[in-house]
């Protein structure tokens, strides 16, 4: 079986990098027919070195990054021909594909690129943190109560933009970590530049988002919901005539548990087969789209513990939060899971009854409190010109130390 598994592998390799090639060719002829970019435009490089199936990373900073883009010339830095090809089709930004550390410095070279944000803790962001010119900068791609959030990685970089005091309460628990020096709090910026979404028909129904997280690649990361509380939810939410079901699997659910992806197919079965049964209900399940449109779209949300979680918080619109099934699964006490009752899976059919003590005022009040902890100032604007700010500072921070060493644009 070992050899019969190596020989699968093998193949799925070369076919990986067979269709890499097709893509990195077809990325170059496209590219070939824009606008060329003259050396010493870019101020602000976006380091993405993933594979497209971690997309959702990168999308959610596409309407941040098209602001900050008006105000800086901004290029996204992608390592992977498919990513390149993608992004270059969707994002509305320049991108440079760069498979090589080479490639890295050419750009770097070309271009007097001040600030490298990150939105990721992938391994080759090391290639380019090498570089010590421009300011690196950890973005992340989402506030959560993961232990994702506290990582010891955050000290590779200069700064890191953080949501706000509950961020830097968490990074606090670091060692020999200098948190007021460090970070910077910007807020939730997507809230105010939300990617467009399908549309959804006029309805006196309440429209309810089922957000689940996925299954994580480790027990402390087991947050999904899918396989354990999924089933009952979901039942109880189509049963009910005055509710709108728009469901949002993480883009990255079943790719590391065969329950979770068996129940994502199921589940998908059940809420497309309640929208033929009643076309005027709307329910929606939804995997075409970036997130962010639903924050405005819907009207309650169930998620997990999750950047999902964070981002709806800020909405202040009624939000029940799932408890992971897994016992394994870290649950900070003093984060969001300890301020807001935990729906367990043996309650998911209880799902109606939860939304509406989420509705009450007392309810909301606490998540105001939250938000304010959180977030701080979310009135209309003011975190993406928090995060226009922060970055803009930045790259005039690099700029006077560029000029005070007297160096040239090149890397070092």
């Amino acid at each position: 079986m070992g050899a019969v598994r190596a020989v699968v592998s093998l193949a799925r390799l070369a076919v990986g990098r067979a269709r890499g090639a097709v893509a990195r060719r077809a990325f170059e002829r496209e590219q070939a027919l824009r606008p060329a970019v003259l050396a010493g435009t870019f101020r602000v490089a976006v380091h993405f070195p993933d594979a497209p199936v971690n997309l959702y990373q990168l999308r959610q900073w596409y309407s941040p990054l098209q602001a900050l883009h008006a105000r800086l010339p901004v290029v996204l830095l992608v390592r992977q021909g498919t990513t390149a090809r993608t992004v270059a089709a969707e994002s509305g930004l320049p991108v440079r594909l760069a498979r090589s550390v080479a490639q890295v410095e050419e750009l770097l070279t070309d271009h007097p690129v001040r600030v490298v944000l990150y939105v990721n803790q992938n391994v080759r962001n090391f290639s380019v943190l090498r570089y010590r010119d421009p300011a690196h900068v950890f973005v992340s791609h989402g506030e959560s109560d993961k232990d994702y959030m506290a990582s010891n990685q955050a000290k590779a970089y200069d700064r890191v933009l953080v949501a706000g005091d509950a961020a830097r309460v968490r990074l606090a628990a670091l060692a020999e970590y200098d948190v007021a020096a460090r970070t910077v709090p910007i807020g939730r910026p997507q809230v105010d530049a939300p990617p467009p979404g399908p549309g959804l028909a006029p309805t006196t129904r309440r429209t309810v988002l089922y957000a689940p997280t996925w299954e994580g690649d480790r027990p402390s990361m087991a947050y999904g919901s899918l396989a354990s509380h999924g089933p009952a939810l979901l039942d109880a939410l189509l049963a009910d005539p005055t509710v709108r079901v728009v469901v949002r699997p993480h883009p990255r659910s079943g790719t590391s548990d065969p329950a979770t992806r068996t129940a994502l197919r199921q589940l998908r079965r059940r809420v497309r087969s309640a929208a033929r049964r009643d076309p005027g209900a709307g329910h929606l399940w939804d995997t075409r789209t970036s997130f962010g449109w639903h924050l405005a779209a819907c009207d309650a949300c169930v998620t997990d513990i999750s950047a999902v979680a964070y981002d709806w918080l800020a909405t202040g619109k009624p939000l029940v939060l799932t408890r992971p099934a897994a016992p394994e699964a870290i649950v900070d006490p003093a984060g969001l899971p300890g301020a807001l009752p935990l729906l367990a899976a043996a309650d998911a059919h209880l799902v109606l009854g939860r939304l509406a003590d989420a509705a009450a005022p007392q309810a909301a009040a606490v998540r105001a409190r939250l938000v304010a902890h959180h977030y701080g100032d979310m009135a209309p604007g003011a975190s993406l010109t928090r995060f226009l700010d922060a970055v803009t500072a930045l790259v005039a921070q690099r700029d006077e130390r560029a000029a005070a060493l007297g160096s040239g644009d090149g890397p070092a």
